[in-house]
């Protein structure tokens, strides 16, 4: 490993590797208008914004629709997406969030008004009352303190955490070093584990 490598593994921001993606060019040209631009973004990116939409929906058909949606609005609001470092990754997964979010109200919503409406037959759930009360709580903690990340933390904790990249490999996606992708996930797990705190001691 040569110095340059060393430093940048370090977490030196003066040192850049040479394999950081870099988005603001290609952000630039789609906003006047370059659609190969907006192709290389789409192809770059979709992938890991379709992983994170099925990792919260759980649907291949739904996480599809959502990772569209996501390419749809960064198209109609690419003239005032401001990033920050290299990346668009940050913005995409938080409006991959947003979206999913909003998709699971909806089918939670149909769900229940299908079964109130007699149209389904309910299985027996084996989870007693108590315990769907106490995963419910949970989740929903969850996607409080998850709301509460900022977008680089966010992107992190998807990259690390739900899919479990190296330091360096997140850095690359990143476009940050390797250091400040390992000190930024050490503070999102000790905000995390406070902010979860009261929801795990209830189960």
């Amino acid at each position: 490993m040569n110095g340059g490598q060393e430093a940048w593994e370090r977490g030196d921001e003066s040192v850049e590797h040479p394999h950081f993606v870099d988005d603001r060019v290609d952000l630039e040209a789609a906003a006047r208008g370059d659609s190969a631009a907006f192709d290389v973004l789409y192809e770059r990116h979709v992938a890991v914004v379709y992983r994170h939409a099925y990792s919260l929906l759980g649907s291949k058909r739904e996480a599809e629709e959502i990772a569209q949606d996501v390419f749809v609005t960064l198209w109609s609001k690419i003239a005032t997406v401001r990033i920050v470092d290299r990346s668009l990754l940050p913005w995409l997964l938080t409006t991959s969030r947003y979206l999913c979010l909003n998709r699971r109200r909806a089918l939670a919503r149909h769900h229940a008004r299908t079964h109130v409406d007699g149209l389904v037959a309910l299985p027996p759930d084996p989870m007693s009352v108590e315990d769907r009360v106490r995963n419910r709580v949970l989740r929903e903690a969850i996607d409080d303190a998850l709301a509460q990340l900022s977008d680089e933390d966010y992107t992190v904790y998807l990259l690390c955490i739900e899919e479990g990249l190296t330091y360096q490999e997140a850095s690359l996606q990143m476009g940050v070093s390797h250091g400040a992708v390992r000190n930024r996930l050490s503070r999102l797990r000790a905000a995390l584990r406070v902010a979860l705190g009261p929801a795990r001691e209830g189960r």
